[in-house]
């Protein structure tokens, strides 16, 4: 008897691991298959208990059914602090040059590398893949000029970061008027159009390939094809 206890509590942490190290909620059918000797009610039977203990012991992670499957979130009273510790961590972070390039990323969207040049007047290659890694920024199409240069614009979490509910509200641009920057980023952007980028483009970029310096994403792409 004691023995079979011992066995459950290691198959019962076992699962807690499990649903742990998961990027998408954990189906039971998943379990099953590392699990074969469990059946399907007491693999859900498990998940229940471990979920009761998460809820009751009022631990800051929470073992939740989204979706047909089990996924660990945090707790939702520790929403607030986890928002500050998050604005607190991402402004350590971003550097000025950093800050200034997404202001124009976030005012003139959608843009290109060599928009945003223009108006820094610095190369901004290394910036822009840093906000993109910091999920701040994405490339959301292509201008259809020369070249087809990739176009950026900013994301969800750039939202989030700032804690905007939407980019209407965004301080307006008049409150930059005594800065050089919020004067270069009233500069017309033109009337070329955006395409969205292809499925093929898309799928490239998600699974992180380099981008070929020969779309003119930059002059410094420019000067090397």
């Amino acid at each position: 008897m004691m023995e079979e206890l011992i066995e459950l509590q290691q198959i019962k942490s076992a699962i807690e691991s499990l649903i742990f190290i998961s990027d998408k909620p954990l189906l039971i059918d998943d379990i099953k298959k590392v699990f074969e000797n469990l059946e399907s009610p007491k693999i859900r039977e498990i998940l229940e208990a471990l979920k009761k203990e998460h809820d009751e012991t009022g631990s800051g992670i929470r073992i939740v059914e989204i979706a047909g499957g089990f996924q660990m979130l945090t707790a939702p009273e520790s929403a607030e602090t986890i928002k500050k510790f998050y604005k607190i961590k991402h402004t350590e972070k971003l550097s000025g040059p950093s800050l200034e390039t997404l202001a124009i990323i976030a005012y003139k969207q959608p843009v290109t590398r060599v928009d945003i040049e223009v108006i820094r007047g610095v190369n901004v290659d290394g910036v822009v893949k840093s906000l993109q890694e910091k999920g701040l920024i994405r490339i959301v199409g292509r201008k259809e000029v020369i070249g087809r240069p990739f176009v950026y614009g900013t994301t969800r979490q750039f939202l989030d970061y700032f804690g905007l509910k939407c980019l209407d509200e965004l301080p307006k641009i008049e409150e930059f008027a005594q800065q050089e920057l919020g004067a270069d980023i009233l500069l017309p952007s033109g009337d070329a159009e955006i395409t969205p980028l292809t499925k093929e483009e898309e799928a490239t970029l998600q699974q992180g390939e380099l981008i070929k310096p020969n779309h003119g994403e930059s002059h410094e792409d420019q000067k090397n094809p």
